[in-house]
């Protein structure tokens, strides 16, 4: 039977989803895999093209949970003191003080965060990994809860400097919400011909809610059948012909955790391999080195579901 505070925490996890609903149209697993990077205190990758909605979906999943929440807009000529603050003379006190940047935020958006130079990235390495920024040697930590959604383009490179590897391995994961259908943008258009919808949604949780939704995520029961999968399942990565560099634990750890997240959203105190089938491309894909080729190279993606069609499954019946 399941637990009373998996049913009361489900329950705000999907009234979040359909507050976000509201302004993000016709992308409801776009909106639970953002809500599952929420619960699981993960960071989350959005790649698409500009004018999808990035913007809005940060927006609106800060103003659903009644979080403080900073944009910031990343360009070449950005220095780390812009984003983390500086410490300033304050000829009254005769004193230096800190002065936060913007990414003293409960929910940040990295706008085109391919575009910030390699300094300003690994300060924003710093804020994501380890939750604290140090500036002059004094270290501030960051406020409770701290989520960055970070966005960049993925068609446009002129001016941009593209994400090392350990960067994109510290976040949890990597979505696209694509284009919306002909009838789903009709619906954009009629919701938006007098008032933006972000305007007319309301908070419906608080920022203790989140926490406390956070840790009854980490409750939540795997398996060791279901463990084994997943190292099963990242093993795999480091050893196919294609794949130069596998995922790392950081990768079995953020399947771990999004797949318990992703079990309290369906309702369930335990997590299934389903769920991680469900989760291993958006958790796993980004964090894939692969080999040069002569220009046929396949996605992170497609290789991905390549494995999840290898890997046995636990409890399976064998394909004969």
């Amino acid at each position: 039977m399941v637990s009373d505070s998996v049913i009361t925490y489900q329950r705000l996890a999907e009234q979040i989803v359909r507050n976000v609903e509201k302004v993000i149209v016709g992308k409801p697993k776009v909106i639970e895999l953002a809500v599952i990077a929420l619960t699981s205190q993960g960071h989350l990758l959005i790649e698409d093209a500009p004018g999808v909605g990035k913007t809005m979906l940060a927006r609106s999943l800060a103003k659903s949970i009644n979080c403080t929440f900073k944009r910031i807009q990343f360009t070449p000529d950005m220095l780390p003191g812009d984003i983390i603050g500086v410490s300033v003379y304050n000829q009254k006190t005769y004193d230096f003080e800190f002065r936060p940047g913007p990414i003293m935020a409960q929910v940040v958006l990295a706008d085109e965060i391919n575009r910030a130079t390699p300094r300003v990235q690994s300060a924003l390495l710093e804020c994501m990994e380890e939750r604290q920024i140090t500036v002059d040697g004094i270290t501030y930590a960051m406020p409770s809860p701290f989520h960055v959604l970070a966005t960049q383009n993925p068609i446009e490179y002129e001016g941009t400097f593209p994400l090392p590897e350990t960067q994109l391995d510290r976040f949890l994961m990597r979505i696209s919400l694509g284009y919306p259908s002909a009838s789903d943008e009709v619906v954009i258009m009629e919701r938006q011909q007098y008032r933006r919808p972000i305007e007319q949604i309301s908070a419906v949780a608080e920022a203790a809610d989140l926490l406390r939704l956070q840790e009854t995520v980490k409750g939540i029961y795997v398996d060791s059948l279901v463990k084994q999968y997943i190292a099963s399942l990242v093993e795999a990565t480091r050893h196919h012909p294609e794949i130069y560099l596998g995922a790392s634990p950081r990768g079995s750890l953020a399947l771990f955790r999004t797949a318990q997240a992703r079990a309290l959203i369906q309702g369930r105190d335990f997590a299934l391999p389903d769920d991680v089938k469900a989760l291993a491309e958006y958790v796993l894909a980004h964090r894939l080195v692969l080999h040069p080729t002569d220009g046929s190279q396949r996605s992170g993606r497609s290789l991905i579901a390549e494995l999840l069609e290898s890997v046995p499954v636990p409890g399976a019946i064998p394909k004969r």
